[in-house]
């Protein structure tokens, strides 16, 4: 190698030791400028706008850690709670993109928002998107006034449990699984055993009580007597002119609108948070992985978490 061709060398690594410290600098600067912001806004009076979108499940990626869920629950959790001990926080305004969920994540969002407005005194709204149905509606029941947009979907008010019964497949792929249970009742909802009359029995005695739970929310949220929500709460979906008539929501505008009106309300504002971890790189692993096909497997396995088996949920299967 030549002198002219080492000192060419050494010129370049220096290049990139620049290049590379500078890139760093500039990173760290445009962090803690972000972080500066966050903090100014947080000095000065604002409203929380919390996005509950997606499936309401206490649910992770998958092992590489990609396709993220749009819900994050602890996230959620932690954040209402925090928000409780914030003196510049002045309420919060919920937007919904979501046919609901499990019914004990759908419950505990909805107590942790009223503990927020026990503790605090302050207001909640809730903005109903393209759809608010059933989980959704059951945490909605906290906020003290509820918009939508006019195309919204809602309702749904009610409780299912479902499962996938393989036992069909297994019979034709020459399968079948052994159960050692310490009662006729232990293996019920299996995917591969049929349910007898006495365990529908038992599945209905959980939908019918959790069934009540919502009734008696939505009685409460909506300042409407219970007879009048079991003749609404049949499980159907409302649009959005419908829920206006029969009182489920307040009334019917954009979500600009309704932030507005929000803002004025509380005299401050909106101040937005992204519970999700994600970086661009995952979401666009996430949405190859998306893209990429699946085995019978797979497909069956995602299949039976979708069902949820045997777990009763407020969740719009439309």
């Amino acid at each position: 190698m030549t002198k002219k061709q080492t000192l060419g060398l050494v010129v370049a690594a220096i290049a990139l030791l620049v290049t590379g410290l500078l890139g760093s600098i500039s990173a760290a600067a445009l962090r803690q400028g972000a972080q500066l912001a966050d903090e100014m806004m947080l000095a000065q009076d604002s409203f929380a706008v919390i996005n509950v979108v997606g499936t309401i499940q206490n649910t992770s990626g998958d092992e590489l850690g990609l396709n993220q869920p749009s819900y994050h629950h602890n996230a959620t959790l932690n954040y209402v709670e925090q928000l409780q001990y914030d003196e510049s926080n002045k309420g919060i305004f919920l937007y919904f993109n979501t046919g609901g969920g499990g019914v004990y994540e759908s419950d505990e969002l909805y107590r942790a928002l009223m503990e927020y407005k026990e503790v605090t005194g302050r207001p909640i709204w809730a903005f109903f998107g393209p759809t608010a149905a059933s989980g959704g509606y059951y945490i909605a029941m906290a906020a003290d006034h509820i918009s939508a947009d006019r195309n919204t979907t809602t309702g749904s008010i009610g409780v299912i449990i479902s499962y996938t019964n393989v036992s069909g497949l297994y019979e034709k792929l020459g399968l079948e699984s052994v159960y050692i249970t310490s009662g006729r009742n232990k293996s019920m909802g299996a995917s591969d055993l049929e349910l007898t009359e006495e365990q529908r029995a038992i599945y209905q005695s959980v939908v019918d009580e959790a069934y009540d739970q919502f009734v008696g929310i939505v009685s409460a949220g909506r300042g409407m007597p219970e007879n009048r929500v079991r003749t609404l709460a049949d499980g159907r979906i409302y649009t959005a002119k419908q829920a206006l008539e029969n009182g489920l929501i307040d009334e019917i505008t954009s979500y600009e609108d309704a932030l507005e009106a929000f803002g004025e309300e509380t005299g401050a504002q909106p101040y937005y948070t992204d519970f999700s971890e994600a970086t661009v790189l995952d979401r666009l692993l996430g949405a190859i992985s998306s893209l990429m096909p699946k085995s019978d497997l797979q497909m069956l396995q995602e299949l039976a978490e979708t069902e949820q088996s045997g777990v009763p949920m407020y969740v719009y299967t439309g």
